[in-house]
């Protein structure tokens, strides 16, 4: 059933991205990793990933969504949360959805992979491991085309500053006046990696950049197809 929420919020996060705080009328239960699909008509829903964590949202939930210009399907959603805000109409969302949610009883090291907004995916499962005090080592690897994509870098790289077992790794492709790693996040993954074997992996990004880690991950680094989690691989 469609839940009604009022949108608290809207904030950009960077160009053409946005956060989003929305107000469920009602609490939706959700798993780390999970997403809601935003309703835009009868036959017309828009999935996003939900970046807030179970423990932490406090009856709000939290999105990230990019709309560049030539992304209308994202674009139209955004459109239509401002106006909502602006005459305090409700929008309406289905959720939740996912089969990529956190495993918390499996004892291996978590690899987290994000492309661009995909980071929503990932900062969930990383929030709701800290909430939870989950111990194991965990590794963030988030790419974007410039240092600008990566609109959390600061937050990030102080909650890793803070936890022993977090490491966090940014990658961007246009390296102008950067110095850390450059190119593609897949292989900036396979370069620091000898086997992938041990690892849960959760990735979200473009669905073509989740079948390209499931097919590399799995041929070169060992990874199992059953510890790969992402929402983009029910559809590929």
């Amino acid at each position: 059933m469609p839940i009604n929420c009022k949108v608290k919020s809207i904030k950009p996060l960077a160009c053409n991205t946005f956060q989003i705080l929305l107000h469920p009328e009602q609490p939706v239960e959700f798993k780390a990793g999970q997403y809601l699909m935003v309703v835009m008509g009868e036959k017309d829903k828009r999935p996003f990933s939900i970046a807030s964590s179970p423990c932490r949202h406090e009856g709000e939930i939290e999105l990230h969504i990019g709309a560049a210009e030539h992304n209308a399907y994202a674009g139209e959603v955004v459109e239509s949360m401002k106006a909502a805000l602006e005459n305090g109409s409700d929008i309406q969302i289905d959720a939740p959805h996912g089969e990529a949610w956190i495993r918390e009883d499996s004892e291996r090291s978590m690899l987290l992979i994000a492309g661009g907004t995909g980071f929503s995916y990932v900062r969930s499962i990383l929030d709701h491991s800290i909430s939870q005090n989950i111990q194991k080592p965990i590794f963030l690897y988030w790419g974007g085309r410039d240092e600008c994509q990566l609109y959390a870098k600061a937050e990030i790289e102080t909650i890793a500053a803070a936890h022993e077992h977090i490491t966090f790794v940014p990658v961007v492709e246009k390296a102008e006046g950067w110095t850390g790693k450059t190119g593609n996040v897949l292989e900036a993954v396979k370069e620091d990696f000898n086997s992938l074997a041990e690892m849960d992996i959760y990735i979200a990004g473009r669905f073509e950049m989740a079948g390209a880690a499931r097919e590399q991950f799995t041929t070169e680094k060992q990874a199992k197809k059953e510890q790969l989690f992402g929402d983009a691989f029910a559809f590929i």
